[in-house]
Parts: structure tokens; sequence; C-alpha cells
């Protein structure tokens, strides 16, 4: 079977900086992959780049056996929230009928099949209740809903989250995390997601993959959330603490656990 994303030494040079270097790694169809790692490191970048947004220095990367850019019809994406339509005065269900093909924003004129997809998309994402009310009287778990719903709107083969629990409270994360592990068992789609905190995550990835210091680590929590794969990639001494239900990455050398603001 073709895997969802194959990478091998892949090089991703941006601006003068060599962001990713030798990076490899191989996700099988449907699985739950949670990405992680500091600032900077390059978890977006990865992303444009199997979208084929940001070209690569070197290696090979390849998307259900495809170059990236050709297999996006059968990837959805949601990218990190701006400010861009917070002020909208589109209901939600306006805003996911406007990406329907994800290739070009405006309002179409819809068929029958189109309103169909909408609201299949809408109910997927948990987001129907409230399709019809303007987008910019939401809650922020709402708008994460709609946006959601926008990045289902093709029946995609897998679906990539940039940071969609940023804006959330911890309840509302809960259910987010929940409702999107629930939307995979149920489709079969191979999930990319994205996180500050590895902790929302623990009990619903396959694996993890970690980036820090232009390269990266792909396996189970207990395979790469450890102190020796941790140190290798970040180049300095790191600990990792785990509880029942909590893990913490903790740096050596200036005594500052990175579990909040770098997994």
């Amino acid at each position: 079977m073709t895997p969802a994303l194959s990478i091998r030494d892949l090089g991703i040079r941006m601006g003068g900086r060599q962001i990713l270097h030798g990076v490899s790694a191989e996700i099988h169809e449907g699985e739950f992959i949670g990405i992680f790692g500091p600032n900077g490191a390059g978890k977006t970048t990865l992303l444009r780049a199997l979208l084929g947004l940001c070209p690569i220095s070197c290696g090979e990367l390849l998307v259900f056996g495809k170059s990236p850019g050709k297999a996006n019809h059968s990837i959805g994406y949601m990218p990190q929230r701006g400010d861009s339509i917070e002020g909208t005065a589109l209901s939600a269900r306006s805003l996911v009928s406007a990406v329907r093909r994800g290739e070009s924003w405006g309002i179409p004129w819809p068929s029958s099949a189109s309103r169909n997809d909408v609201a299949l998309a809408l109910e997927l994402a948990g987001a129907s209740s409230y399709a019809d009310r303007p987008f910019s009287v939401l809650s922020p778990g709402e708008k994460t809903r709609v946006m959601l719903a926008q990045s289902l709107i093709d029946k995609p083969r897998l679906v990539v989250l940039d940071e969609p629990l940023a804006s959330l409270d911890p309840k509302n994360q809960m259910l987010l995390v929940e409702h999107i592990e629930k939307l995979r068992k149920e489709t079969g789609t191979t999930v990319l997601f994205i996180a500050h905190d590895i902790n929302p995550l623990l009990g619903v990835m396959d694996r993890v993959l970690f980036i820090a210091g232009g390269g990266a680590a792909l396996g189970t929590v207990d395979e790469v959330i450890t102190a020796p794969s941790l140190t290798r990639l970040y180049g300095m001494e790191m600990d990792v603490i785990k509880t029942d239900k909590h893990v913490f990455i903790v740096s050596s050398e200036s005594n500052v656990t990175e579990a909040a603001c770098h997994a």
C-alpha cells in the first residue's frame, strides 16, 4: 500500500537558513500523527512543503506517491487561525461553501450536490447546529469547528491541522481532539495534527513526529518523547517527566519546563 506521506532525507532551506535537513519519515494511511517541536523548528514549513507551497532543497517528499502539490485534491488543510475572516458577516455555511474544491475563494452558485457536500462537511465537523449564524458571533470553539469543516469539504484522504487548539480552553481542546479522533475512525482519514502541547493528544495519537534542531524523529510517545531522543534533536541535555496522564519536557541546562511552550 502506498504511504500517505513518504519523506526521504528531506532538506528545506529558506532565506539562506537551513530549516530542515536529513528528515526521513513514512506515515501510513489512517494514522493519527501529532507533530510537535519548538517555535520556528519547521513544523508549518513541512506542512506547506507537502502542499507544494514551499520548495524543498533536497531529498524526496511524496504525498500518496505523488510530488508535492499533485495530490492536493486529496488533502484538507486547516491553517493557523488568522484575523482575516474574524469580523465577516458571512454565515458559517457560506464560508464552508466558499472554499469548495479548494481552488479559490468566492461564493459559488450552489448546486444540489454542492449543498449536500457542504452539509456533510458541517456535520462531520460538528458545526451543523450553528451553520447559518454569522461567523463573527461564534465562540472560538465554534469557529474552529467551522474551519475544520472547510478542511473536510472535498472528503480528503489526509487532513492537515495547524495549531487548531491554540485559541481554545482546555474543555474545548478536549472536545475537539475527541471529535477529530472519532472522525478519523469513521472515515479512515489520515490526520497530521500540529499542537503546542502534547498532553491533549495523549491517548489518541498513533505516533508523534517531533521536530527540533533541523531534524525529526517519528515513533510512539514512548519511543520519541525520551531524554536521549530529545537530547539528540535539541543538541542539549533534555529531561522528560511522565505521570499517569501528563508529559513534561524539561531543559536540564536551564531547568525550565518545555512541555507547555514547546511540545
